[in-house]
């Protein structure tokens, strides 16, 4: 599947801004599934100055800085992405998660360096006994991986409720896991400080989730959003996605922007402002096929 995907995140000041230093992803990664066809990064007003480079997770990342006096700024991404169906392991066939956990503890640098990042706490992934507690009636005595993987991905799908008002960024995940509710980046984070405690790699990913209209009704232009899920390190078989907002394993309808250890990583758009006074902020998501 081709999609084309515009994302616009717009700030208004009641009072002008001097200065602001950005930092943006926002431009979809590359690799053997997903291919970013095109890119293009539009910033208004326009910078005095701007750069690219890769992050230390491989992400590109944009950083800019606005030095005149303004009182809106918009950063515009437009990207266009192939996305092909990623090949799945079989369930069954995946290592008992002791397995892949111990191979883990062993800390071989060589063959599994890149996971080994991904097994300790970040800002908003804190391991923690109740939550691998709850995570065990999933993780049962050598059942395969990604078998108790999809278990505990359901449970968290059945159990909590997507609301928006129950949480923000700042609020720490055994309060979402208190409170049963939360957002796509509470439940990834969440799932991610369940594996941790049980001593697994996983890490955060980013990105945008293409949403089809109710039977009947058009689709709505800007209304789609930016989502997040998480990736499991199998030992043997690589990263596995899932996605416990929606009970899937994401495919082709799931477009990959960054990755990184959680949010504070990967963050679409973060910075520092010198005045502004009070701010409000609206971002808009458009994904679509070609």
């Amino acid at each position: 599947m081709k999609y084309r995907v515009l994302h616009r995140t717009s700030y208004s000041y009641s009072e002008p801004v001097s200065l602001c230093h950005n930092e943006v992803h926002v431009t979809p990664r590359s690799f053997l599934t997903q291919q970013c066809l095109s890119h293009a990064l539009t910033i208004t007003p326009h910078p005095n100055t701007i750069q690219e480079r890769g992050d230390f997770f491989g992400n590109t990342t944009a950083f800019f800085s606005v030095l005149d006096d303004h009182e809106h700024l918009e950063v515009r991404a437009e990207s266009e992405v192939e996305v092909k169906v990623p090949a799945t392991p079989i369930p069954e066939l995946t290592p008992a998660w002791e397995s892949a956990r111990d191979t883990l503890k062993g800390h071989d640098v060589q063959r599994h360096f890149d996971a080994l990042q991904y097994l300790y706490d970040s800002k908003y992934v804190k391991a923690h006994p109740d939550l691998a507690a709850w995570a065990t009636v999933s993780f049962t005595p050598e059942r395969p991986l990604l078998v108790a993987l999809i278990d505990l991905t359901r449970r968290i799908f059945t159990e909590f409720k997507y609301d928006s008002r129950a949480t923000s960024l700042s609020t720490p995940v055994m309060e979402v896991f208190e409170k049963r509710r939360g957002v796509c980046q509470d439940f990834a984070h969440l799932q991610m400080s369940m594996l941790r405690s049980l001593g697994l790699a996983a890490r955060y990913v980013s990105g945008y989730l293409l949403t089809l209209p109710a039977p009947g009704k058009e689709r709505l232009i800007g209304a789609d959003a930016s989502h997040a899920w998480l990736s499991v390190y199998c030992p043997g078989f690589g990263w596995i996605d899932v996605d416990p907002t929606n009970n899937q394993i994401p495919s082709d309808k799931h477009i990959l922007v960054a990755w990184g250890r959680d949010y504070a990583d990967i963050s679409p758009v973060k910075g520092v402002i010198l005045g502004g006074g009070k701010s409000t902020m609206h971002v808009s998501v458009d994904v679509s096929a070609v």
